[in-house]
């Protein structure tokens, strides 16, 4: 009797775990749940589709590690994640810096909105 069946082995391309440097010096594994999740808090009543924040995540991921990051500092992801908020929505990338910058007084806000007027003046 013969064995009649076939046996296949895929390779894939393991890449290294991303690590993410935090504000208090900590470290931490890359977590593409939490940078979709901030973008989702920050487009809550938006009309922007999660398919959309998704793309962005891979896409932030993916150019970090292109910039040759192993260890990420957060501040770099948040600025990537501000990049791509600010050339979708205007007001979700209000709403997510403001968390992220951790605006203590209205001042902040003007300042970022004035750079927003500043923006779009030159459009």
């Amino acid at each position: 009797m013969r064995c009649r069946k076939r046996f296949t082995t895929y390779e894939r391309h393991e890449r290294e775990p991303l690590v993410v440097i935090k504000k208090d010096g900590s470290r931490e594994f890359f977590d593409r749940g939490k940078i979709l999740n901030g973008m989702l808090k920050a487009c809550e009543k938006r009309p922007i589709s999660v398919d959309t924040l998704e793309s962005f995540t891979g896409l932030i991921e993916k150019e970090i590690r292109d910039e040759g990051y192993e260890e990420a500092p957060s501040s770099r992801i948040g600025e990537k994640v501000m990049e791509k908020l600010k050339s979708l929505d205007q007001i979700s990338y209000v709403r997510f810096a403001s968390v992220y910058r951790e605006f203590r007084d209205v001042d902040q806000f003007i300042d970022i909105l004035s750079t927003l007027k500043t923006v779009n003046s030159e459009k």
